[in-house]
C-alpha cells in the first residue's frame, strides 16, 4: 500500500488547529478535504480500526509482534518491521493473500528469472515473496517509505534469493515517461496489492497501471485488493473497462479479492 497518508495523524486522535479533537464542541465538525466531512471521517476510522485491530486470522502463516510481522513463505521465514507513521509502512490483507497465492500457484504464475515491478510496496512483503520465488523485482513507493521498504528488503532476501531486489521511488502518475520509458522498462509482472483505498490518486494509478501493463506488451498485472469502501468498487469497474481481467481468488473472510489483467487492444 502506497504511503499516501500520515497514519499517525489517524493513531493518535488526529489534532485540529492547536485543539485535540476531544476538546472541540459536541456540534463542531472539522473540516475535510474531498468528499463529505462524514463519508470522510467514516473511511478513514474504518482504515484507523482495521490497522489497529488487525489479527493472525492467517495462521500458521502469520505471527504479530509490537512493530513486526513475521512469516514463513517460500520455505523462508520472513521478518518485517513496521512503523505507525504512514499507511505503507503496515502490511494490510492485501499483500499477505498475494504472497500466499504466489506460494501457493507457482507453476500458474512462474516467477522464476522473471521481470517482476510491484506498486505501493510499502513493507515489502510481496515483493521479498517474489525475490524468494526467483523473480528480478523491482519494488517501488513514495520516497518516505523507502527507508524501511529497503530495509526489509535487505533483511530477508540477502544470501536467499537469486537476484537483489531493486528499490526505486515511484509517485503514481507522475513522471513515467521520464523515468520509466517503455520499452526500456519492461516487466513480465506487475504487482499490487492494497492500492486501492480512500484516496485522491485513483486516476493516477490506474495511469501507471497502464503505463507498465501496455497492449501487446505481454505484461501481466495481479491486482489484490480488500473492498473496503465504494470508491474501490467505482475503481474496479473502471480498471476493468481497461483491463481483460480474470477474477483468480476471492477470499470472503478477509474481503480480499485478487485479479489478474492484461491492458485491452
Amino acid at each position: 500500500m502506497e504511503g499516501l497518508f500520515s497514519a499517525s495523524q489517524c493513531f493518535q486522535q488526529k489534532q485540529f488547529g492547536n485543539r485535540k479533537e476531544g476538546d472541540m464542541k459536541p456540534d463542531e465538525k472539522p473540516q475535510v478535504e474531498g468528499g463529505t466531512t462524514d463519508e470522510a471521517l467514516t473511511d478513514q476510522s474504518l482504515m484507523t480500526r482495521e490497522a489497529l485491530g488487525r489479527r493472525n486470522i492467517w495462521e500458521p502463516s502469520v505471527y504479530y509482534d509490537l512493530g513486526k510481522e513475521s512469516f514463513h513463505f517460500a520455505g523462508q521465514d520472513i521478518s518485517i518491521r513496521e512503523s505507525m507513521d504512514t499507511y505503507g509502512a503496515l502490511i494490510w490483507p492485501g499483500a499477505i493473500a498475494l504472497s500466499q497465492f504466489l506460494e501457493n500457484n507457482q507453476e500458474q504464475m512462474n516467477l522464476m528469472d522473471k521481470a517482476v515491478l510491484e506498486l505501493g510496496a510499502g513493507t515489502g512483503l510481496v515483493s521479498i515473496v517474489a525475490s524468494l520465488l526467483g523473480a528480478w523485482v523491482t519494488a517501488t513507493d513514495q520516497p518516505e517509505i523507502l527507508s524501511n521498504l529497503t530495509f526489509n528488503l535487505r533483511r530477508n532476501t540477502k544470501g536467499r534469493s537469486r537476484y537483489m531486489p531493486q528499490v526505486s521511488a515511484l509517485s503514481w502518475g507522475q513522471d513515467l515517461e521520464s523515468r520509466f520509458p517503455y520499452p526500456s522498462y519492461h516487466y513480465d509482472y506487475v504487482l499490487a496489492a492494497d492500492v486501492v483505498y480512500h484516496h485522491d490518486f485513483l486516476e493516477e494509478l490506474l495511469k501507471t497501471m497502464l503505463h507498465f501493463c501496455r497492449p501487446g506488451s505481454g505484461t501481466t498485472l495481479l491486482l489484490a485488493n480488500k473492498i473496503r469502501f465504494q470508491s474501490d468498487l467505482r475503481f474496479v469497474e473502471h480498471f476493468k473497462s481497461k483491463f481483460n481481467t480474470t477474477l483468480l481468488t476471492e477470499l470472503p473472510q478477509q474481503e480480499v479479492r485478487i485479479y489478474k489483467a492484461t491492458a485491452k487492444e
